[in-house]
């Protein structure tokens, strides 16, 4: 039958196995095209191949499996539809639809096409294959009968082997064991000689095949972890035992034969016919046979007992003493005997075939149920179902993460697996960004309009991920540069251009960044700035100069950009160098895709949930009624529904046709409190399971019979759609299989429901920290850090500065400047002044690290003589000077006796309330003080605060000016608050919308940052941590490569040493001269006595301060 060039194939047979090897059909070509239907270990595989080059690049072979246990001795029906490469592979109504790889279309078959076995070509596909055993029936290809044919004579019958035109089936008469059964045949009494052989298959690892009373001993053959065992035991004589084993991973499913032979002194086991690998011993033994062999269980309580009592699996082929075993005798009662054993049949089901273990998991099973094994999937669950990873950045972000690499995986339990994404948490957007592997500033030459270099961009998820990211952002954008030297870009709007570049859907674009859509032109063509204004792009003026092209990308729907092609940098001097920086999204609508039920009637209506053997919802809900309907989806008599029955309780309940089963999971607090708790229910072939906000979880198996498929026709509904305990509340984020519903669009036009829900702060508002205020977002909410001394996407950033001598911030609190700071646009005021202008309570709070004393931390001046001042001693001790007025002398309180000019940073916490002051140094416990009764309690007319230094109009405290004063503060201040305001972080980041100002070099920076209050946190999440990639504007030096400049680096680094000696003796100097002496009472840490000072006993007795002060250490002076 020779075929040439066959674009469409249509093969159709029945076929009844007795083995589980052999070639169904076969047919290949001289061009390496072959097509081949075989049985292998009892399942049907379909090999294809419609042309490969001598070169690899194309690689046609494609194979697929399908069925399991063929060889049953039953009638399976195969249709193979081919056209080009799409093939419909269909056994027993089961259908798989797969595309053929390579590039080819035809199939070309130069020679016969044979049923029933392999001729031998020579060729690698066709060498070690059996034949097939067993019938075939109703044989057709591409219309032609072929079985009437052969019957008929009408094809070359000079090729037929062993064929005849009748199915004589091979009765084996199998017996299924179903671990409470046995079998007992009679077998030779008093016999020297033991030999028996059976064929078994099982799914157990363990289980009894045959045990046998000995005259004087026993005979036990078992299955032990996959082995063959055989053990003989004669109890009268010493040392005469055998322990023998063969064979492994026999619990496959399949048939395997076994064959046992003991005498005198030997003893023999053989698996599956193969003697090379029989096991023998020589040991030394006198058997003598007992009258019985018990197959498949013992449950006899006699002196010798098998360590097994049982086998759950199916024998055949039974021999006893080289006879054949007659089991329809057996049945008949003519001889041995049997219990619970079934006759003639063999009940074995492959229950990983289907495979419900999913994305990617190993199913094994044993004769009763499967297991899964999901390590390494990126899923958990009982079939590898649910995604252990968050669907995106802003689902971290809400759970107080902070910026980080993170695994995501968008569509959940759906097809598409997790991957790798950088989130960086802003402070009013989560963006996610995906890196491309294409080197910035990539140079490109040697490139034409006729023959262009394509650069081709891979990214660190797929294509379909990237896609899902894209699809549910608010916001994407990629960031394109063309750096140039005569090396056009895009020529004119109406021109061909030079470059494009090809994004999402494979299509072409001829825009770059800066512009958009249909529009050829560069960013500088749309802002009208080119080089030259005749061309709409700096490079297409052709100059000899460098020159760029540049910006962002922001059209989602064509990103990412997979491709760029560069056709003009081969003419001499023509030059470029192109970059693609990372794909970065933020939003993620489908998070906070929500809709608000108003009424107990309301509803939304959505497709048939297909979830027939695996179905998982999860969403999050608030409400404040004490019950209502979440969803319900129902069929003939199967359902399945989601609701709050009480305040405290949340229900999961199905039918999937063995009655209804309930889970229910108990909150220890009400639910109904108007704050977001999220539900994730799963079901499936082996359990079900409901979680209420990740913490509390129901578990219920499914029954190991009966009905395991979900069979739905109506409508999904969320909310309850007879009205009956309707839901009133919030849902959102609803994913039902992986697949987010969009209840926003629906709710736009459904009654009693509104698109959006507010009050996302009940839920996430604690992550707001240090004061920040929580802001309600329509998709979520933000941390308002605008009164704080903090910043960050949770106000827990802190700000400082560094200080050089001379250097000083002036805040002015008069009230004035609150006056036309309050009429200013809300979001452009930094902080909130306070209106009063007489003060009774003060709250005073920063973190300094210093090594310079005498210094002027804090001073707050009035208009009057009163004055609050923070200053270091000369000997580094602290003091707090208030002149309220009433008393001669300012009241001065010395917070500290340590010397805190030390250069570590340091936390002052001091809050007065009329006459009550409270002092916190670090950690040590607070310290209260009392003003005196002469002193007054008000602190009036309150004018300006400063830090670092004081310069002041008006009445000013003398000894702080000779003392204090000059040469001022040097050093870091950090995180500094005076009541509301926030005077440092407003000098770094007002420009100029507050009533503030500074003098000398004011430098950002976290070297003031106490690590006292701040836990250790490792350097990814720390953040304080500057990434050594971050852009931080006191170095902008760049690491010299190892074996560059290496005299240069010699000579810097003995530099650097002598330096380092002569700074280390004026310290050491600086100290001896300043000593100070005299004794002190201090809530000292445990420890203290023995210490050389206050700070080696904290570092002694505190086992993360030394790691903290060391993570800060090293970011003190850049």
């Amino acid at each position: 039958m020779k075929k040439m060039k066959i674009l469409k194939d249509v093969i159709a047979l029945k076929f009844k196995a007795s083995e589980s090897e052999g070639v169904i059909l076969h047919g290949e070509g001289q061009q390496g095209d072959y097509i081949t239907l075989e049985l292998r270990r009892g399942r049907l595989q379909l090999q294809i191949n419609l042309g490969s080059n001598q070169y690899g690049s194309i690689l046609g072979h494609t194979s697929v499996t399908s069925g399991s246990l063929l060889d049953d001795h039953h009638w399976h029906s195969v249709v193979i539809e081919r056209y080009r490469r799409n093939v419909n592979f269909t056994l027993d109504q089961h259908t798989q639809h797969f595309r053929t790889n390579g590039e080819f279309d035809h199939l070309d078959l130069d020679y016969e096409l044979t049923f029933g076995g392999m001729p031998y070509s020579g060729k690698p596909v066709s060498g070690g294959r059996r034949n097939f055993k067993g019938c075939m029936e109703s044989i057709n290809y591409n219309g032609e009968n072929i079985t009437d044919l052969a019957r008929r004579k009408k094809l070359d019958t000079s090729s037929f082997r062993n064929l005849t035109f009748s199915c004589v089936d091979t009765h084996t008469f199998p017996v299924f064991f179903n671990g409470t059964s046995f079998l007992q045949l009679p077998g030779r009494r008093d016999h020297n000689m033991v030999s028996v052989g059976f064929q078994f298959r099982s799914w157990n690892p363990s289980g009894l095949l045959l045990f046998s009373s000995l005259a004087d001993g026993m005979l036990e053959l078992a299955l032990n972890e996959g082995k063959v065992t055989a053990h003989i035991n004669v109890t009268q004589q010493k040392n005469m035992r055998v322990d023998i084993a063969s064979g492994s991973g026999l619990n496959d499913g399949e048939w395997h034969d076994v064959r046992f032979l003991a005498k005198e002194n030997f003893a023999l086991l053989t698996i599956d016919g193969d003697e090379a690998s029989a096991v023998k011993t020589n040991s030394p033994v006198q058997i003598t046979t007992g009258s019985t062999y018990h197959f498949g269980g013992y449950f006899l309580r006699t002196r010798a007992s098998p360590l097994q009592r049982s086998f759950q699996g199916c024998m055949q082929l039974i021999q006893v003493d080289d006879q054949l075993a007659d089991l329809t005798a057996v049945e008949q009662g003519k001889m041995g005997a049997f219990e619970n054993v079934s006759l003639d049949m063999c009940a074995i089901i492959d229950r990983c075939m289907p495979n419900h273990c999913e994305h990617g998991g190993r199913c094994s099973q044993t004769w009763d149920g499967f297991t899964c094994t999901c390590d390494g999937t990126g899923y958990t669950g009982a079939t590898c179902h649910t995604s252990v990873y968050e669907q995106s950045c802003e689902a971290y972000k809400h759970l107080g993460r902070s910026s980080d690499s993170y695994w995501i995986d968008p569509d959940g339990s759906g097809p598409l697996g997790p991957f790798k994404v950088i989130c960086n948490m802003t402070e009013d957007k989560v963006w996610t960004t995906v890196v491309n592997n294409l080197p910035a500033q990539t140079a490109v030459t040697g490139s034409s309009r006729e023959r262009r270099t394509v650069l081709q961009l891979n990214y660190s998820a797929s294509m379909e991920q990237v896609t899902a990211i894209t699809n549910s952002a608010e916001h994407c954008e990629q960031h394109v540069a063309y750096a140039c030297r005569m090396s056009r870009i895009l020529n004119t709007p109406d021109g061909t251009p030079y470059t494009w570049w090809v994004g999402r859907g494979n299509e072409k674009h001829f825009y770059w960044g800066g512009s958009a859509p249909g529009i050829q032109k560069c960013a500088c063509g749309i802002e009208r700035n080119c080089t030259d204004s005749r061309y709409y792009c700096n490079c297409d003026a052709d100059q000899k100069q460098w020159r760029d092209d540049s910006g962002l990308l922001v059209y989602k729907d064509h990103l990412p950009v997979s491709q760029v092609a560069v056709g003009d940098t081969n003419r001499p001097g023509s030059e470029a160098k192109l970059t693609v920086g990372p794909l970065r999204c933020h939003g993620d609508r489908s998070y906070w895709n929500a809709a608000s039920f108003n009424t107990p009637s309301s509803y939304l209506h959505f497709s048939t949930f297909q979830g027939e053997t695996s179905a998982d919802i999860s969403f999050y809900f608030k409400t404040s009624a004490p019950y209502g309907v979440f969803l319900e989806n129902l069929g003939n008599t199967d359902f399945i529904r989601l609701e709050l029955k009480s305040p405290m309780v949340v229900s999961f309940s199905f039918d999937v046709g063995n009655g209804p089963v309930e889970l229910n999971v108990q909150s220890p607090a009400p639910l109904n409190d108007d704050q977001w708790h999220r539900v994730s229910a799963e079901r499936n072939t082996k359990e079900a399971i409901l979680q209420l906000d990740q913490k509390y979880k129901e578990f219920r198996p499914a029954p190991t019979q009966g009905h395991t498929r979900l069979e739905l026709y109506s409508q999904l509904y969320v909310g309850a759609a007879g009205g009956q305990r309707g839901f009133l509340g919030c849902i959102r984020s609803l994913k039902m299989n992986g697949v987010t519903l969009d209840l926003e669009e629906r709710a736009k036009v459904t009654p009693g429901v509104k698109p959006g829900c507010s009050g996302h702060c009940t839920s996430f508002g604690m992550y707001c920290r240090n004061g920040g205020k929580c802001m309600e977002k329509y998709n979520g909410y933000s941390c308002d850090c605008t009164t704080t001394a903090y910043d960050g996407p949770f106000c827990s950033k802190d700000v400082g500065g560094f200080f050089e001598a001379g250097t000083l911030v002036k805040y002015s609190l008069v009230p004035e400047v609150v006056a036309a700071a309050s009429s200013l646009d809300e979001k452009t005021v930094i902080h909130n002044l306070p209106i009063e202008t007489n003060l009774t309570r003060e709250d005073l709070t920063f973190s300094f690290s210093t090594s310079t004393s005498p210094s002027l931390l804090v001073y707050v001046s009035s208009k009057t003589q009163d004055y609050m001042a923070v200053v270091l001693h000369h000997n580094g001790t602290l003091q707090l000077r208030y002149n309220l007025g009433g008393l001669r002398e300012p009241f001065t309180i010395d917070i500290d006796q340590r010397n805190l000019a030390n250069g570590q940073p340091h936390t002052v916490n001091i809050s007065r309330v009329e006459r009550d002051i409270e002092v916190q140094v670090d950690h040590y416990p607070p310290v209260t003080y009392t003003l005196p009764e002469a002193s007054h309690t008000q602190f009036t007319l309150v004018k300006s605060l400063f830090l670092g230094k004081v310069f002041e109009t008006g009445y000013i405290d003398p000894v702080l000016i000779e003392k204090y004063n000059t040469p001022g503060f040097v050093g870091c201040l950090s995180r500094v608050q005076f009541n509301s305001i926030a005077p440092l972080k407003a000098a770094l980041r007002s420009r100029g919308s507050a009533p503030v100002s500074h003098q000398g070099k004011l430098v950002e920076s976290n070297c003031g940052a106490s690590p006292l209050t701040i836990p250790p946190m490792s350097a990814a999440t720390d953040p304080w941590h500057l990434d050594a990639g971050a852009d931080f504007p006191f170095n902008e030096e760049r690491v010299i490569p190892d074996g560059v400049n290496r005299n240069s680096a010699i000579i810097g680094g003995i530099i650097a040493v002598v330096i380092f000696t002569i700074l280390c003796t004026l310290v050491f100097l600086i100290r001896y001269m300043f000593r100070h002496k005299g004794t002190y009472h201090t809530n000292e840490a445990k420890g203290g006595e023995s210490s050389e000072s206050a700070d080696a006993a904290i570092i002694g007795t505190e086992p993360n301060f030394t790691e903290t002060i060391d993570e800060s250490k090293k970011e003190w002076f850049i």
